[in-house]
């Protein structure tokens, strides 16, 4: 056994240290810790867990000391007191670590408190059990209340210590995770309801009032705007200079990387949602439902919301057969339950060149199930509104933009469960409206665009007080402005030729483009019809004009021609793990990665990228076009240069193309670019290596100065 003298210093130290502990406690808001001791209290984390283990150990063997067959077993008597004695002078020195790692900057708030003051509990509470357990009124109930008392506080001690560096309730999470109830589309706010349960969930760990790492706060709309001690977290309507929006990009590994390595990651929907609310000034009240219908922020955000129809409400009609459902679905009619175990369904119709009346008429079989409807923009005829009627528990109604002239709308009466429906884009008069607003279920009617006046319209809603009549804008005599062109082209890469397809949400709007990068104007630009083929890569900029409105902003777009494609693509230097697409073969799958390095399409590096493609048979080429991306404010440039080599294999090679793409200049915008290389070859080849090389140092007036660099490309076109 441990000799007494040894024992006694042992005694004595720890008496020093629960002096010490009491001396932090008492003047912990006047202690200041040197910078060279700071490394001592970073040691609380690591050596935390050996005291837990002994003293519990200690606490076992004293709760069953007073057991007969143990009264007068010396070994175990003594072995008890020496683990006793050890378990509380490591207790105590961690407590003293963990005082003084409480001092740094970041750790506050209530969690702390408990966790402080539960661990020198621990401490004081062992010691004193230590000095008075040879004591003749120590008995076999006080041994076994202080044993579990100290095991209780070492437990709780530990409950928020984990709070304090993982985020509150780390320790119950996974047993006790109340859901959280999903809040409706149409209440929904998109920072309280989308934005903020990401921050909750994946950064208040380490930013929160307990524990504000880099003096970052993210519980409010205050705190979040205030910023930590590197400044704005961000700046409304600049996501690609955010802070909050560079951090979460940089590699795991990076010590900036947010969330931290080991703890759960951003998904891309996440990071996509980040980035458009920025994009969109951060607006912290502004509804979901504010957003335009086909907003890129509403399409993700609703993703995380209750469906606008999911109202819990109950059904008294039974399920359709699923068989039946999954035989009536096709590409161009969508057959879904509105609710996850609701008998009710929806029902949205597409493409107009493909619609006949048989395409309502077969769902006459789920006409009990059909609670939603939408053939918006179908040419929907008066007469098939009889056999929409027969859908009996139809509640939600979209009509938009249809062929019907509103003569038939008295066939819907029948519908004694309508809630909504919209007639927005179909001709309309007073007569029609009044027949169908005497459905007592009806709630709101879309009336935008149907050539009724305001005088019919107000007419309309003072007659109808339980109605909503969404109506067009009010004319004071000032135009607005019209939306931005929509390009409809699934894939905007072509091998031979691709036809354009542009479209308007608006009736009657001219759309004048321009093919070789210039702005297209109202007098000179042509005007698009469809039926345009492109046979050549273009950069193309759509503007919309109608009299009596403002034009569009110019929307542009390139179209890229890849005549060949490789029969086989791999890396001769593996990018970045964090991005890598699907792989090399990424690279040629004519899908483009818009301007989000986020969303899984892009392959970058932050070196060298060299791919190899090879050719079953040799082809004739003229250029090769690398499709990169800039975004400066997170530290992604264009190759500083490119080299293009070709030959018969990979070891009989020669340089073909060698260019300097024009470098970047502070404040240019986040786009995608390609670079075209021209080939200077006389014949056919069968293999190509490409070397886009990265940028070695910073510019000077980025305002990070030093690296991270990254080179991102998501698509090369061959011709």
């Amino acid at each position: 056994m441990i000799k007494s003298r040894h024992r006694s210093f042992a005694e004595n130290l720890l008496f020093a240290l629960n002096i010490f502990i009491i001396f932090l406690l008492v003047f912990g808001t006047s202690v200041i810790i040197p910078q060279w001791l700071q490394p001592v209290g970073r040691l609380h984390p690591l050596i935390l867990h050996f005291p837990i283990v002994v003293l519990i150990m200690a606490m076992m063997l004293e709760f069953f000391r007073f057991k007969e067959r143990f009264r007068t077993e010396t070994l175990y008597h003594d072995f008890t007191t020496y683990l006793w004695l050890t378990g509380a002078i490591f207790a105590a020195f961690t407590a003293i670590m963990g005082l003084f790692l409480s001092k740094e900057p970041g750790y506050e708030g209530a969690t702390l408190q408990w966790h402080k003051w539960l661990g020198a509990g621990v401490v004081f509470v062992s010691t004193i059990i230590y000095w008075c357990r040879s004591a003749g009124w120590y008995n076999v109930k006080i041994a076994r209340s202080c044993a579990a008392l100290v095991v209780v506080s070492l437990v709780l001690a530990g409950h928020f210590g984990a709070d304090l560096t993982h985020g509150e309730n780390f320790v119950l999470a996974p047993v006790w995770h109340p859901e959280k109830e999903l809040v409706p589309v149409e209440k929904a706010l998109v920072y309280r309801d989308v934005i903020q349960p990401i921050f909750l969930s994946k950064c208040t760990s380490c930013h929160n009032p307990d524990k504000t790492k880099g003096g970052l706060m993210l519980i409010d709309e205050k705190s979040i705007l205030k910023g930590g001690k590197d400044g704005k977290l961000f700046l409304a309507g600049q996501p690609q200079i955010s802070m909050l929006l560079q951090r979460i990009h940089l590699p795991e590994e990076d010590k900036k990387h947010m969330p931290p390595s080991g703890k759960p990651q951003l998904t891309p929907d996440e990071m996509n949602l980040l980035y458009l609310w920025i994009k969109e000034n951060a607006d912290f009240k502004k509804k979901v439902i504010d957003l335009p219908e086909k907003d890129s922020l509403r399409l993700i955000a609703v993703t995380y919301l209750k469906p606008a129809d999911e109202t819990g409400e109950k059904y008294d009609f039974a399920a359709a057969d699923e068989k039946l459902i999954k035989k009536l679905n096709n590409n161009y009619r969508v057959i879904y339950p509105l609710a996850s175990e609701s008998p009710a369904l929806g029902v949205n119709v597409y493409n107009k060149s493909t619609y006949q009346p048989k395409t309502l008429q077969q769902l006459s079989a789920i006409k009990k199930q059909v609670v939603l409807l939408d053939v918006s923009k179908m040419p929907v005829k008066d007469a098939e509104l009889k056999t929409i009627a027969q859908f009996e528990n139809l509640h939600v109604l979209n009509l938009n933009f249809t062929d019907i002239t509103g003569s038939t709308l008295k066939d819907l009466a029948g519908l004694k469960a309508l809630k909504m429906l919209s007639l927005a884009g179909t001709p309309l008069n007073a007569g029609a409206i009044k027949q169908i607003s005497a459905i007592r279920s009806l709630t709101k009617i879309t009336l935008w665009d149907t050539g009724l006046s305001d005088a019919v319209l107000k007419e309309l809603q003072s007659s109808n007080k339980n109605i909503e009549f969404i109506k067009s804008f009010k004319d004071d005599g000032k135009p607005i402005k019209l939306n931005d062109p929509q390009v409809k082209n699934t894939s905007l890469v072509f091998a031979n030729s691709i036809p354009l397809q542009l479209v308007h949400p608006i009736k009657g709007v001219e759309l004048r483009y321009t093919a070789d990068g210039s702005t297209p104007d109202s007098l000179q630009s042509p005007i698009y019809k469809p039926g345009l083929d492109l046979t050549q890569t273009s950069s193309i900029k759509v503007k919309a004009y109608k009299n009596g409105w403002l034009s569009s902003d110019v929307v542009q777009f390139n179209v890229f021609k890849s005549a060949f494609t490789p029969d086989s693509i791999s890396f001769l230097t593996p990018p970045n793990e964090k991005y890598t697409a699907s792989g090399a073969k990424s690279l040629i799958d004519k899908e483009l990665g818009g301007t989000n390095f986020g969303n899984g399409k892009w392959i970058a590096a932050q070196k060298n990228i060299e791919i190899y493609m090879q050719f079953a048979n040799p082809v004739k080429l003229h250029t090769i076009t690398l499709n990169c991306l800039r975004n400066l404010g997170s530290q992604v440039f264009l190759p500083i240069g490119i080299e293009i080599w070709g030959g018969a294999d990979l070891n009989h090679l020669k340089r073909l193309s060698s260019i300097v793409p024009p470098q970047a200049k502070k404040g240019e915008p986040d786009m995608a670019v390609g670079i075209d290389c021209k080939l200077k070859v006389d014949g056919a080849i069968s293999c190509i290596k490409i070397i886009a090389k990265n940028i070695q140092q910073l510019p000077s007036w980025d305002p990070v100065k030093k690296g991270p660099e990254w080179v991102f490309m998501d698509e090369i076109f061959v011709n």
